[in-house]
């Protein structure tokens, strides 16, 4: 059973995996999203990521698929049982807006359709889904401040924001009294990505080398991308499809595999509950975003919170 912890620097409560829903409302149906989400739950589970693009790069749907999805199960659940992030300011996909979104404008835009789509009132912890390095931060804080003094959004994070834009965006925060961002949801997984392969495909901001300072001084980090798409995983089997083989052409891999392969032959656990664990165990609070297509797959990546590796095992899938 998965426990929850408090997310630092909030008053919330979340269960310590995050379950990821981009394919709710379009690859999965309304059963099938009720049927995982309800697993999730009843294996104590509470906290769910989505965004408002979720669905939309597939036509003759309706937009916010994700979200929709997420809405109608809500319906069905006691609202203040489960915590909801949401992502804004990503590119508009249904139209081919490929501008960049992140402006006040846009992300309120974002954030009235996020709340309709999900039939709520509030928001937990809303994302800004990508950054515009060369707007200011301080338009973006004031907006986000704003909307939670109006009480659409109780606690606001960013994602794919580099680590000094973050800091900078934190310190105007703390400049006006108030809280800033209170998470990076970054890309991170224990397969080290090939990077030039990788921002190709929209994966940028690996955590590794970048994040850790932002992360020892306190920030929370939701670790997107935190099975790696199941890379090593499909590895063991000799089925990793070509994107994926591009995104994590990194020669770590080859050691990372062999030494996360001992260690779940050591502990008789699998691949990929070895993989979760990896984020769970780290020394500073992380939240590992995981998929599941199943109620199956669901149960198997929970198992990983009970998986305590040591600091030695951490060391031998980091320095491998």
């Amino acid at each position: 059973m998965l426990g929850t912890i408090p997310l630092a620097n909030t008053d919330l409560a979340v269960s310590r995996l995050c379950y990821g829903t981009n394919m709710l409302g379009w690859m999965l149906d309304q059963g099938q999203t009720n049927a995982i989400l309800d697993r999730f739950v009843e294996l104590g589970g509470n906290f769910i990521d989505t965004a408002r693009s979720y669905g939309d790069w597939i036509p003759g749907i309706p937009a916010g698929a994700s979200e929709r999805a997420i809405g109608a199960w809500l319906k069905t659940r006691n609202r203040a049982d489960v915590v909801v992030a949401t992502k804004g300011g990503f590119y508009d996909l249904r139209v081919g807006d490929y501008r960049n979104r992140c402006t006040p404008d846009d992300v309120t835009q974002d954030l009235h359709q996020s709340l309709d789509h999900l039939g709520i009132d509030t928001i937990d912890l809303y994302v800004l889904h990508a950054d515009d390095p060369e707007m200011p931060v301080e338009p973006l804080i004031d907006m986000l401040i704003g909307h939670r003094e109006a009480g659409l959004i109780r606690h606001f994070a960013a994602s794919n924001w580099a680590a000094d834009r973050i800091a900078a965006a934190n310190a105007y925060a703390a400049s006006l009294g108030q809280p800033g961002f209170v998470a990076s949801e970054t890309f991170w997984g224990l397969a080290a990505p090939e990077p030039a392969a990788a921002a190709a495909q929209g994966y940028v901001h690996y955590y590794e080398g970048e994040y850790e300072a932002l992360h020892a001084a306190g920030l929370p980090i939701i670790a997107y991308a935190a099975q790696s798409g199941g890379y090593f995983t499909k590895l063991a089997k000799g089925e990793v499809p070509e994107a994926l083989a591009a995104r994590y052409a990194n020669p770590v891999n080859a050691r990372r595999f062999a030494t996360a392969e001992a260690i779940a032959a050591e502990r008789g656990a699998s691949i990929n509950e070895v993989v979760l664990a990896y984020l769970l165990c780290q020394p500073h609070q992380t939240v590992p975003i995981f998929g599941g297509s199943s109620a199956e797959q669901v149960e198997n990546s929970v198992k990983a919170a009970t998986l305590a590796l040591t600091i030695e095992e951490l060391a031998r899938l980091r320095n491998a």
